[in-house]
């Protein structure tokens, strides 16, 4: 028999049903689910993985730095920052030729999506042209594209999404709270701004944040918060794990535990239902038994490495193995054309009904605050 704390405990989480997806989530409903006995924590995120996803399959993709280093930003947790002597050279922008050579292989080693990424603050106008024809190539291969590039306004998002970009890349990190602690060249406004960008442009959001960076327990309860009131939800969540670089600011902090990484994915699978949940940088740090909790826990997206070769590479091909170990398989983009199509319309629906919501309550606000300028105050005659 369960003791009757542990009843009282789960029976006082405002806990959604299996199908409901909610956006107002408070922080101390959200520390209440870290809170959980561990068990009852994964055992919730495994009914609510299951209603929404196939237990087993795994989205896999691949990503290719395009621009790697030299980056403007002070991000602590960076390689690529100017800021900090990592050690690591700066690139040019890849050309599109061995960009598209890249995505094939990634395609021929099991990738279903092609990630790229670009150490910018916001890209140049010369740049995004060469950017644009890399999207453009990938997703003629079949494969899912999602790019990474830093700030984007209305109109870079718009053009992105002309050329068939799929999925836009931009963390939050960390907590409103702590994010000052971590970076100080951009504002949590400003991500906010991208993400909103991106969302108006039609594509699909991927943003999560990174764990181990020094803070505290609130802090990834906060983090989490901040990606569920996006309406809709981010399509994909990563959640990092802190990979200590030598020469950057955060080379020394201490190891997050284990278990609190895992609560971390569980706690994200159950407040985002319908996302993929990808377990993301850090991996290759982990053992085989703290990835499979994490599947366990609700994710179901990976990537291969952040480096890919021409040939497969030795990340892939013991990710392989851990498959194999796991039953795990990797997840189809379609099943039928039939449920491909009916999946799309869904998710088209879902979006434009979220962005419709969305203006209908700007508008609103926009009226309440002119009413409120045009209004007759009668104790100033």
């Amino acid at each position: 028999m369960i003791p009757a704390s542990h009843e009282s405990r789960t029976a006082s989480l405002t806990l959604a049903p299996r199908g409901e997806v909610r956006h107002d989530w408070t922080v101390e409903e959200i520390e209440a689910l870290f809170a959980l006995p561990f068990n009852d924590l994964l055992f919730h995120a495994q009914q609510v993985h299951r209603a929404h996803f196939d237990p087993n399959a795994v989205q896999v993709s691949t990503l290719l730095s395009i621009k790697t280093g030299a980056c403007p930003e002070d991000c602590k947790y960076c390689p690529q920052s100017g800021h900090y002597n990592t050690g690591l050279g700066k690139e040019k922008l890849l050309e599109v030729e061995k960009v598209v050579e890249q995505a094939r292989a990634a395609r021929e080693a099991g990738a279903s999506r092609f990630c790229m990424g670009a150490a910018w603050k916001s890209p140049r106008e010369k740049d995004l042209d060469v950017v644009l024809e890399m999207v453009r190539r990938v997703k003629a291969l079949g494969l899912e594209t999602c790019m990474t590039l830093g700030m984007v306004d209305n109109d870079q998002a718009g053009r992105l999404a002309e050329a068939g970009l799929d999925y836009y890349n931009h963390n939050l990190d960390t907590s409103p709270e702590y994010y000052g602690e971590i970076i100080t060249t951009r504002t949590y406004a400003d991500r906010l701004e991208t993400l909103g960008n991106v969302r108006q442009a039609g594509m699909k959001v991927c943003s999560g944040g990174i764990l181990g960076m020094g803070e505290a327990p609130r802090d990834r309860a906060a983090l989490l918060q901040q990606l569920v009131r996006l309406e809709p939800h981010p399509e994909s969540v990563p959640i990092n794990m802190l990979v200590k670089v030598p020469g950057t600011p955060l080379e020394d902090v201490d190891d997050l535990d284990p278990i609190d990484f895992i609560r971390a994915i569980a706690v994200a699978r159950i407040l985002m239902p319908a996302s993929h949940v990808r377990l993301s940088a850090g991996r290759e740090q982990m053992n085989e038994s703290t990835q499979a909790l994490a599947f366990l826990a609700g994710a179901n997206s990976i990537f291969y490495g952040d480096q890919l070769l021409t040939t497969a590479n030795p990340q892939a091909e013991q990710d392989r193995a851990l498959f194999d170990k796991l039953g795990l398989h990797p997840e189809v983009v379609g099943k039928s054309a039939g449920e491909t199509c009916a999946d799309d319309a869904r998710q088209q629906a879902d979006l434009e009904a979220a962005l419709e919501a969305r203006a209908a309550r700007q508008a609103a606000a926009a009226l309440d605050a002119r009413a409120g300028e045009l209004a007759y105050d009668a104790t100033r005659a």
